[in-house]
């Protein structure tokens, strides 16, 4: 009887678990919210795909937040979190590169004018 007891206080626990609701993820949503505005203070734009991305899995969370489907909200804020972190690498990657290239003009043009000189 005993055991029989238990066994139905565990069940309605499991129950009552599958009921609850994951928390809204404001923290997450906060934290999305600030890389999208750190990629576009150092230039990511449209022509970042990677930008592009984030910003429609940040409004699909958005949508899903809305709707109480606070799962699927945190995991697209996640989604648009990396997507945003990937479009700031990208962008900071090519200043770096662009940066490299126009030092290595100048180097060059100073091999020449070391050259040339008698």
């Amino acid at each position: 009887m005993i055991e029989k007891r238990l066994l139905a206080i565990g069940l309605s626990g499991l129950a009552l678990a599958g009921c609850a609701k994951d928390p809204q993820p404001v923290e997450q949503f906060r934290l999305s919210e600030q890389v999208l505005q750190q990629a576009k203070a150092v230039g990511a734009d449209d022509q970042v795909e990677e930008l592009k991305l984030a910003e429609d899995k940040f409004a699909r969370a958005k949508e899903n937040m809305d709707d109480e489907d606070y799962k699927r909200a945190r995991v697209l804020a996640e989604q648009a979190e990396l997507d945003a972190r990937l479009a700031e690498a990208k962008v900071l990657t090519r200043k770096s590169q662009e940066q490299v290239d126009e030092l290595e003009r100048r180097i060059e043009r100073l091999r020449k004018q070391v050259g040339e000189q008698p």
